[in-house]
């Protein structure tokens, strides 16, 4: 079986001097080899041909037969890298955390393994009977959420 320490080299050869992350490289025991690049303005049908070309110049298949696939992460899938998380800062993301709350909000701030989201939810203020609606604050570490992903919107 190929390794994902190779695998993992060559991608990051390629990635060097690009403004392109790796997001995930994924290897099955039939021999199937899936990439998964990001950029923050989206990844490009050629550059995924470019890096697979570019992979495949350097493994060889006479050592062992592989299916390769390159492509982007999906837009609507959960963050597996922290560079995914500051590409959607200013964005509305879904969060679901160890507890299995689910919050929406959008994602204000990025600082190592935390981040902070904003949710706009109803509060009990002093003095006012009723709760009011203002932006509050949720900060999370990325190792401790189920899920972080961003929410697609067509307003």
């Amino acid at each position: 079986m190929i390794d994902k320490n190779v695998v993992r080299k060559i991608v990051d050869e390629w990635l060097e001097d690009k403004d392109y992350f790796l997001v995930d490289i994924q290897l099955s025991p039939d021999g199937k080899i899936v990439v998964e690049i990001d950029h923050a303005d989206g990844v490009w049908i050629e550059d995924c041909v470019e890096l697979s070309k570019f992979i495949e110049e350097r493994l060889s298949r006479d050592d062992e037969d592989y299916e390769l696939e390159v492509g982007s992460a999906g837009l609507g899938q959960p963050f597996k890298v922290p560079q995914q998380y500051i590409n959607f800062i200013g964005k509305e993301v879904e969060v679901l955390d160890k507890d299995g709350k689910k919050v929406k909000g959008i994602l204000k701030s990025v600082d190592g393994n935390d981040f902070v989201v904003s949710v706009n939810e109803k509060v009990q203020v002093e003095g006012k009977k009723r709760p009011v609606k203002m932006d509050v604050d949720h900060a999370y570490k990325m190792d401790e959420v189920k899920y972080t992903k961003y929410i697609i919107s067509f307003k």
